[in-house]
């Protein structure tokens, strides 16, 4: 392969000048299947990216390729009694790029990069019936055995079934 077909790979931390290619990469990896996301309002969509890259002790990690955002994890650092972790509330892939490796190697650069931060782990949800959860599996993920997430919805519209 010559020089001019080679991919300009860069790991990057985002920030907020980051944030269109962040909510513009969010809404076309989670708009298909099997996600189905409708994020065609922006300014929800824009919210949602803001208050999750910019929480207390975010760390957000991007990678370009060829100076295009093509994955990112949105999370932050937590301190909990068994030590430091990285808690990724958001984690994706460019479609078009998912099962070619880019994200098994997007994981591999955010685990050395918060190993140098003293980290002992990551910590993610996600749903067991999608394929991010066999992805998750394949390079390392284990189950938390009895951790659960609950949910209520309060939306009292149409007897609390929301829309």
């Amino acid at each position: 392969m010559d020089n001019s077909e080679e991919v300009i790979e860069e790991f990057i931390i985002l920030d907020e000048s980051y944030l269109d290619e962040m909510a513009e990469l969010y809404k076309n990896a989670f708009a298909g299947e099997p996600w189905n996301d409708d994020w065609s309002n922006r300014e929800q969509l824009y919210e949602y990216i803001k208050e999750i890259s910019g929480a207390y002790n975010c760390l957000n990690f991007g990678l370009k390729m060829d100076g295009k955002l093509v994955a990112m994890s949105l999370g932050m650092i937590r301190h909990w009694w068994e030590g430091t972790n990285y808690n990724i509330e958001e984690l994706c892939v460019l479609p078009e790029l998912q099962g070619r490796g880019v994200g098994s190697r997007f994981m591999e650069l955010i685990e050395n990069d918060i190993q140098t931060r003293g980290a002992v782990g990551i910590f993610l949800q996600t749903d067991n019936d999608k394929p991010a959860y066999k992805f998750y599996k394949k390079i390392g993920f284990g189950d938390l055995g009895a951790h659960v997430s609950l949910y209520k919805n309060i939306n009292k519209v149409n007897g609390g079934r929301g829309k």
